[in-house]
């Protein structure tokens, strides 16, 4: 894959987090420019060290980013900008996010709502409006899961303290449908709107969990972060010139 991206600039949104750490490590390693942004940068670049990222890598910009707020978000997609690709793996939340069901209050539902769909309409748009303006190819990368396509299992969580956060399924199932949206609504085959939906990521879960999750793939169970990097990395380079408004699930079979 390292041809097909080699030479592209690709804004990585949620640079900081689990997924998207690990993704500006991938795309470096492919001599892919980035601009890697987070609400946090300090928190960024303590992150970025630890994937092995030198941040003072010449094809490494961090900045600083609210994906939540208009007026920051308009400002930078209207800066000195040069993007082919664009990945948004923010996961923005509010402190009382991952409640069981009948503990989530509706101010809490909408907030999380307003937070994670929210900026995920907003950066949306102004990748669409960015296109608009340049009329150069840019391909988006949102993230979905497996759980925007398919109800729970929540018997995988029995015997932990963890759930399905209903926001979660909500937003994730959403996120689909606004990429389908936007990709009609401009419709020009040079601008590309996906997203990926993984399966469960190791992240440290208890073992019943693991257990019981992993009964219900082929055999990996949860899968490393870096089982992401390939399906984002196709969508990105121009061999899926012509995918748009689709989705790929990454899951060994969890949700046949």
């Amino acid at each position: 894959m390292a041809n097909l991206l080699n030479g592209k600039s690709v804004l990585v949104v949620g640079a900081g987090g689990l997924l998207g750490s690990r993704l500006v490590k991938y795309l470096i390693d492919k001599r892919v420019s980035i601009v890697a942004v987070d609400l946090n940068l300090t928190a960024m670049r303590e992150r970025l060290s630890k994937q092995g990222v030198d941040n003072a890598n010449s094809l490494l910009t961090l900045k600083e980013l609210d994906i939540t707020n208009d007026m920051e978000v308009k400002r930078f997609f209207n800066s000195e900008l040069q993007i082919d690709g664009i990945v948004n793996a923010a996961y923005p939340r509010n402190k009382t996010y991952g409640n069981k069901f009948f503990d989530v209050s509706l101010q809490s539902f909408n907030e999380n709502l307003s937070l994670h769909l929210g900026s995920a309409f907003l950066l949306t748009q102004q990748a669409a409006a960015y296109f608009e303006r340049n009329k150069t190819p840019l391909s988006l990368v949102n993230i979905s899961s497996i759980y925007g396509v398919i109800a729970p299992k929540f018997d995988i969580y029995d015997d932990t303290n963890m759930t399905m956060p209903v926001e979660y399924a909500t937003i994730k199932a959403a996120i689909q449908h606004l990429n389908k949206y936007v990709v009609s609504y401009i419709k020009d085959s040079r601008f590309r709107v996906n997203c990926i939906s993984p399966g469960g990521i190791f992240d440290g879960q208890p073992d019943a969990f693991l257990s019981a999750y992993k009964s219900y793939t082929n055999g990996a169970g949860m899968l490393d972060v870096d089982e992401m990097m390939g399906s984002i990395a196709f969508l990105l380079s121009d061999e899926s010139k012509f995918v748009t408004g689709q989705n790929i699930i990454i899951d060994d079979g969890f949700s046949i």
